[in-house]
């Protein structure tokens, strides 16, 4: 009897198939192979998309008479731009790298420039403001310019990074490591044997969300004290503030993995969730470049994200040592985040 199977009942070509088909119920693989690349790809692509060329921010000190003279000059130069501040307010711009050169009038003629000279930014600008203003004075050295090299942290890369990363690390241990144990525990009927006990579900829940706290101190203290230690990174805030910023923010995050993991019957499709939420946050919140790179359309968006509430709150205690007022909004959106996510687990939460 002849063999009239077609190529099609070729066993290569069933596995192939069955490989196919596995790879395709698989939501964790899809999203990572077709999806992140292009939502990363649009991301990076709108953040570093080409813009007109930055204008340098300089401050010239009002203190002296000249000041607003040299402002005046100053603004003639289409890359600059030029703030008035006082000479305490520009001490603290620049220590924050908010402003890449202070110019200071002297008597007479003669001016100081304060700039941190391993910025590129500030090299750039001492070069523009001295060349605008003895363009100004015709060119002819009749300025006498002094420099002052203030090399302080708090305006690295690395300074701006690490508070980037912490947030990103606590929101990662939060959701994964609280979604996952969960999902887990359903998937092994773990859970379905619980409901005859007498614990209450919101203590179930609870329970997740505060053993999170046994591991947050050795968390956020191995890596700040690391970058303190190796990279002098600032920490210039309240200690006791810094504390409750990782506290809520732990908290919140944990929250929001126990409500991705109420309703989730499998791995795959936990990961496929928790991926969907953190996602946005990876790529807008801020971690590795800021957020006010992207268009002022999608700014309320960004604003919201829990992520970028916890490293713009990091940021703001880390470097520039801000109270609990100027924090007030960003806390505000990390306790909404934390309580809306408990109580809407805490509703939509299943044992089977």
């Amino acid at each position: 009897m002849s063999d009239k199977r077609g190529w099609t009942d070729h066993p290569l070509v069933q596995l192939t198939r069955v490989r196919y088909r596995e790879f395709f119920r698989e939501p964790e693989a899809v999203f990572w192979v077709f999806i992140f690349p292009v939502l990363l790809t649009a991301g990076l692509g709108i953040a570093f998309r080409n813009r007109a060329p930055e204008r340098t921010v300089v401050a010239v000190v009002t203190e002296q008479p000249a000041g607003g003279r040299v402002a005046d000059l100053l603004r003639h130069e289409d890359a600059l731009d030029v703030m008035l501040l006082s000479d305490t307010a520009a001490k603290e711009g620049l220590r924050t790298g908010e402003v890449a050169l202070v110019v200071v009038p002297q008597r007479g003629r003669s001016l100081e420039y304060r700039y941190d000279d391993t910025r590129p930014e500030s090299r750039t600008a001492r070069l523009l403001v001295d060349d605008a203003l003895q363009r100004a004075s015709g060119r002819r050295d009749r300025v006498a310019v002094e420099d002052r090299l203030v090399r302080e942290p708090g305006a690295r890369y690395i300074d701006f990074l690490v508070p980037g990363l912490l947030g990103m690390n606590l929101m990662g241990s939060g959701i994964w490591g609280l979604g996952f144990a969960i999902v887990d525990a359903r998937k092994k009927r773990l859970l379905k044997r619980l409901i005859a006990t007498p614990m209450s579900r919101i203590q179930y829940l609870a329970s997740f969300a505060l053993s999170r706290l046994t591991l947050l101190f050795m968390e956020v203290g191995l890596l700040l004290g690391f970058a303190i230690l190796v990279f002098g990174v600032p920490l210039r805030g309240s200690l006791p503030l810094l504390v409750i910023i990782c506290l809520l923010s732990s908290l919140s995050f944990a929250s929001l993995g126990l409500l991705i993991a109420s309703r989730a019957q499998t791995m795959e499709g936990a990961s496929g969730l928790m991926n969907l939420v953190m996602l946005p946050m990876w790529i807008f919140s801020g971690v590795f470049f800021s957020a006010s790179r992207f268009p002022d359309a999608i700014q309320p968006f960004i604003q919201v994200l829990p992520l970028t509430a916890v490293i713009d709150a990091l940021r703001a205690n880390i470097l520039r040592g801000a109270g609990w007022q100027t924090l007030a909004p960003e806390l505000t959106i990390i306790l909404l985040w934390m309580t809306g996510s408990f109580f809407l687990a805490l509703k939509l939460f299943r044992w089977r």
